[in-house]
């Protein structure tokens, strides 16, 4: 579905009206740093991630595996 003009001077207009005219560049401005912090996310996340080509397996680090614990020893008793 198209929005004509008319309906973007109404969606306008009834934006003005509920929030006023200061209040709407502020939240365009939050708006905009939040799409800002998703797109820096989203390019942390592919850098993290290596490229695999298709049908190549991505190699995994195995687990690290745990210490054991040192037992303390038991003293015999006289």
């Amino acid at each position: 579905m198209r929005f004509g003009i008319w309906e973007i001077v109404v969606v306008v207009l009834l934006l003005i009206i509920l929030f006023g005219h200061s209040k709407i560049p502020g939240m365009m401005k939050n708006l905009a740093s939040g799409i800002n912090v998703f797109k820096k996310e989203m390019k942390k996340g592919d850098d993290k991630k290596p490229a695999a080509k298709q049908g190549e397996k991505v190699p995994t680090k195995p687990a690290p595996k745990k210490a054991a614990k040192p037992r303390a020893k038991k003293v015999a008793k006289k």
